[in-house]
């Protein structure tokens, strides 16, 4: 119930949630022991529901309570039930050392193990709940036996070792779940065609298209799923067919595939770097009439596709704003009265745009990548102050800094996908 409740409310406090989980579990051990009065569950509900609603009320937040707290009976209690915050898209969660955790353990281990769920769950709230129940399960079980064992730092490294595919897994499916989430799987399709275009350029849209969509589907059956096997088994599935497919066309992705355990190749080939920018002469695409018919979407991702290889430093979040901006196109002309003319009139503005657009986003991106952060900050710096004549240092300051939280967050694979978008 605390991973659960954690899950559902990421931005309420300890506090909060322990409050309401108390009363969760309290009904459920009234009201479900045998002999409990038929009528326990509905009134202690009604109960819960009320107090919900009452200005003083422990219970986490929420922005639409109100709303709910106006119906009455089953209607109140069912939308009081569907209300849920947002999930985290940056993790707040930071495990602390060895040490530290073993000395918080053994002042209170009841409240060690009780914020430990909140603040891990909260965190990486879109990982499907088998897999959080299992790695909080197993991390509990790790410090309660290592804080009392005679060679703590040896137990810890073991011990973090046997749980690290577990771990990986919660980690990896939280951001995977979130873009499920925040895009849907046919925008995440072309989110994983874009990854592989830029880790293996040389490979057709024919190779890759299919591993897209095997990876989206393999994620929109898993991750609402409470079946503790459906990720690890389905992923492997899918990682053995990306092997079969590829790893003769490319050497990293041989290297990746050379493990025994699918999950750990999966994490190899999904932490692959872009590669090198291809030597091959950019031709200008046009958007033609071909993307309003049946198969209109897929269009719009062999468009993407292209691009992602022509320019494999360009991270998610562009791609993704292009990505969408074809969408509209396909929204307003398809249904034009003249479609041919509302594509000509979106391909000159898209045309104009595009390169600038692209241009900067390797430039800053590729600056990022490539050198250490004092330096990327200084070039930053440097870059802004030659287009900036006019400006305040002030301003000018202020800018650098936001450029280079963006391109910390936003340059790198696996970036916080609605964050992004908006910083983009």
């Amino acid at each position: 119930t605390m991973v659960a409740t954690s899950t559902k409310y990421s931005n309420a406090t300890f506090e909060e949630i322990s409050h309401l989980v108390g009363e969760i579990v309290s009904l459920a051990e009234t009201c479900c022991a045998e002999g409990a009065d038929p009528s326990c569950y509905d009134t202690r509900s009604s109960a819960l529901s009320a107090k919900s609603c009452s200005d003083s009320s422990p219970f986490p937040s929420h922005p639409g309570t109100a709303g709910c707290c106006a119906h009455e009976g089953l209607e109140q209690k069912l939308c009081l039930a569907a209300l849920k915050h947002p999930p985290q898209e940056l993790p707040q969660y930071l495990q602390p050392s060895n040490e530290e955790l073993c000395q918080a353990f053994k002042k209170d281990p009841k409240d060690f193990a009780d914020r430990f769920l909140h603040e891990y769950s909260s965190s990486y709230g879109q990982a499907p709940l088998p897999l959080l129940l299992g790695s909080t399960t197993t991390f509990l079980s790790m410090v309660s036996t290592c804080c009392v064992s005679p060679a703590p730092n040896t137990c810890f490294l073991k011990e973090k070792l046997e749980r690290k595919t577990l771990s990986l897994l919660t980690l990896m499916s939280n951001r995977a779940c979130s873009r499920l989430a925040v895009y849907g799987k046919d925008k995440v399709t072309a989110s994983y065609l874009s990854s592989l275009a830029q880790k293996i350029p040389s490979a057709s849209f024919e190779d890759l298209y299919p591993l897209a969509e095997d990876a989206a589907e393999v994620f929109s059956q898993c991750c609402d799923s409470v079946d503790e096997d459906c990720l690890p088994k389905k992923l492997s599935a899918h990682t053995a067919k990306t092997c079969r497919a590829l790893m003769g066309q490319d050497e990293r992705f041989a290297t990746c595939c050379q493990g025994n355990n699918l999950v750990q190749n999966y994490f190899c080939i999904s932490a692959l770097p872009p590669a090198p920018i291809p030597a091959q002469p950019v031709v200008q695409k046009r958007i033609n009439s071909q993307i309003c018919n049946e198969e209109g979407t897929h269009h719009t991702k062999r468009y993407l596709f292209e691009l992602a290889q022509e320019h494999p430093s360009i991270p998610e979040a562009f791609l993704n704003n292009l990505y969408d901006t074809l969408e509209k196109v396909r929204e307003e002309c398809c249904t034009s009265k003249d479609t041919s003319a509302c594509l000509h009139s979106k391909q000159l503005q898209i045309g104009q745009g595009l390169p600038r657009f692209l241009e900067k986003a390797d430039q800053l991106c590729g600056w990022y990548n490539q050198l250490n952060f004092l330096n990327f900050k200084k070039r930053l710096r440097e870059s802004l102050a030659q287009t900036m004549l006019e400006g305040s240092p002030e301003l000018l300051g202020k800018l650098v800094e936001q450029r280079a939280h963006f391109a910390s967050t936003c340059c790198s694979q696996n970036s916080p996908p609605l964050y992004c978008a908006a910083k983009v």
